[in-house]
């Protein structure tokens, strides 16, 4: 497959792997490939290298698979492209030329991708929790964005900060301190085993903050018969709702909505969170997620490859650069 042609590539590339679509404007339902291996990151940042030697069969067999002649646009949605993308920004357009023809990318950080999925090109919100929280807000002029910061410096209120504050309180049961958990004790001896060697369990892991994160779903299930735990989830809800008010726009009806696997806990969360929202943003608009963030990707390729994306640039979450090929 040489030369430019009508179709698109769209990509999802975050901490559980990638995943491609390619397809064309007007066609019906677009093929998608998958790897559960996340592209690295190392000194220079995102590695295109290798995140070429994973693209590039997934691919090819999607343009075959689509019928799709030849690929004029891309739109790479990735995590960490913000503060982690410059080798990414110099390499991957030319890449992309010299091996599909490609002329037109879009490198978006994976906030825009999750917020574009969720919304569309519209004014408003979205809050992205999974094992991190990141909240991304837009007027169709400029980005905004909070938190994002990490398991150590932030992500309030995503599923890692739950855990964390779940098993603090276990350990604060273990230990006869105030403000401790007995049902939290109990699910996490079962889950982690003795307390006492929870933290040589936990500290050495390079994979941390999902460790973390896999005791939420205990919190969860704890909070309707766990004051403690529910006040956990309380607090998670006010940190979301902080991170939503710092970047909703101030005007108008923005849209407001809710992406991730976070939510999968359901009213214990939600429920909070909503009356958070209700007293912090009684101007915006509560709106179901249209889709995901390689729903996202597919949405601006679209519009891009039609010359109809209205949504605004910025270096470091949405740039739009052409490939020189050789």
């Amino acid at each position: 497959m040489t030369g430019a042609g009508d179709g698109f590539l769209a990509v999802d590339s975050g901490g559980s792997g990638l995943r491609v679509v390619v397809g064309a404007s007007g066609r019906g339902p677009l093929p998608q490939r998958e790897s559960r291996e996340p592209v690295r990151t190392g000194e220079r940042g995102i590695d295109a290298g290798h995140l070429m030697e994973q693209l590039v069969p997934m691919v090819r067999a999607l343009t075959a698979e689509a019928g799709v002649d030849g690929l004029g646009t891309a739109v790479v949605g990735a995590a960490g492209l913000a503060t982690l993308g410059d080798a990414l920004r110099a390499e991957l357009p030319d890449a992309l030329a010299r091996e599909f023809g490609i002329r037109i990318v879009a490198l978006v950080a994976d906030a825009v991708t999750a917020y574009t999925g969720a919304l569309g090109p519209r004014a408003g919100a979205v809050v992205a929790g999974g094992t991190g929280l990141i909240a991304i807000g837009t007027d169709l002029a400029c980005w905004r964005r909070a938190d994002g910061w990490g398991h150590l410096l932030g992500d309030c209120g995503g599923g890692a900060w739950i855990g964390r504050a779940g098993l603090e309180a276990a350990l604060r049961a273990h230990d006869g301190r105030d403000g401790g958990s007995v049902r939290l004790l109990a699910c996490a001896k079962e889950l982690f085993g003795p307390m006492t060697e929870l933290p040589g369990k936990l500290y050495p892991r390079p994979d941390r903050p999902a460790v973390l994160a896999s005791f939420a779903p205990q919190v969860s299930a704890c909070a309707a018969g766990d004051p403690v735990a529910a006040g956990i989830l309380r607090a998670a809800a006010r940190h979301l709702a902080d991170s939503l008010a710092a970047v909703c726009p101030a005007t108008g009806e923005p849209r407001v909505a809710l992406t991730g696997g976070l939510f999968k806990m359901g009213d214990p969360l939600v429920v909070p969170l909503e009356e958070e929202l209700a007293e912090r943003l009684p101007h915006a608009r509560r709106v179901a997620a249209e889709g995901d963030p390689l729903h996202g990707s597919v949405r601006i390729a679209s519009d891009l490859a039609a010359g109809a994306l209205t949504l605004p640039g910025d270096e470091k979450m949405l740039s739009v650069v052409t490939g020189k090929g050789d």
